[in-house]
């Protein structure tokens, strides 16, 4: 008799097993020829080559149905077992421009047209500058076609990064080590990922280095290689540290740049590395640079009023 072995990539097996593995047993009587023996991550077939090839095959869509929907269940179960092409598959991922199917169904895409611009930049370039106000969704979309390439495989990590520049606030009287320090500094983009990433799999791919949270000091020296990687409240960086961001890009790496120039925590007279940046790298091909305004708000409605109100006050270069 043959046997196949097949395991769990990055998945949580209780939740892709099934509660009492409900949905382990109707993948078994979809393929009544075939013992079907699940241990934790792993699984093992037993019958005919033939057999055990289709259910191989069949199986990894499952899977990757899974990685990207963040649940199955047994209609989904058989829809992908029954599916006669991967492209079949496809077509059920592409729908309505989904970005990311998100924790408890939620459904994460573009909302507004500059948002979409923003999607199709980044598909098209290798590094993308997100400009506009707080609110506009730059980072929360830049968080989600990261961990779409991540489970398309396009890339082998995310990178997200900061520029440790205290909006008013003095990181040093907070307590705990470094780590502690930073993680509330961070917390925006542990805010996104967990809208995306079950809490295990969120976990997981931070041990094992997959997803990378730090701030910006730290991709010094680095070459950041098969890599999604945003820079966040990139505003708040001084020339010498854009310049030494951007020269990190390695190979098959999508860079984005976020910010909001009229939110600068910097000295006086410190010229932000955002602004610079977006006025040197404007005409150079493959760079990307969308702008994002006040209609493009996805907050509570008063943010929109909350900002045009702040403006008529600030000098806002």
């Amino acid at each position: 008799m043959n046997e196949r072995v097949i395991e769990l990539i990055d998945i949580a097996p209780k939740d892709f097993w099934g509660a009492q593995d409900a949905h382990l047993e109707t993948i078994k009587k979809y393929y009544p020829k075939l013992k079907i023996v699940a241990r934790g991550t792993t699984l093992k077939a037993f019958g005919e080559a033939e057999i055990l090839d289709e259910f191989e095959t069949r199986f990894k869509r499952l899977m990757l149905h899974f990685t990207r929907y963040n649940s199955i269940d047994d209609n989904v179960i058989l829809r992908v077992l029954e599916a006669s092409h991967q492209n079949d598959v496809q077509q059920m991922h592409d729908r309505d421009k989904i970005l990311v199917h998100g924790i408890g169904g939620k459904l994460i895409k573009a909302i507004t047209p500059n948002q979409q611009k923003l999607v199709d930049s980044i598909n098209k370039n290798d590094m993308v500058f997100a400009i506009g106000p707080a609110g506009t969704g730059k980072t929360y979309t830049g968080v989600a076609m990261a961990v779409k390439a991540l489970k398309d495989k396009q890339v082998k990590r995310i990178i997200l990064t900061r520029p440790a520049v205290e909006a008013g606030e003095n990181l040093g009287f907070l307590p705990g080590d470094m780590k502690e320090k930073l993680d509330p500094y961070m917390q925006p983009l542990y805010d996104a990922l967990r809208d995306m990433l079950p809490p295990q799999s969120l976990e997981d791919y931070i041990l094992k280095g997959i997803i990378q949270i730090a701030p910006l000091a730290f991709m010094r020296g680095r070459t950041l290689d098969n890599a999604f990687v945003i820079l966040d409240e990139a505003q708040n960086t001084t020339h010498s540290q854009m310049k030494m961001f951007l020269t990190r890009m390695g190979k098959n790496a999508k860079f984005m740049i976020t910010g909001d120039p009229g939110q600068v925590d910097l000295p006086r007279r410190t010229i932000s590395g955002l602004k610079e940046a977006i006025l040197i790298l404007k005409d150079v091909e493959g760079v990307g640079i969308i702008y994002l305004d006040d209609k493009d708000i996805v907050r509570h409605r008063l943010v929109g009023k909350i900002i045009e109100a702040y403006k008529s006050i600030e000098n806002i270069e």
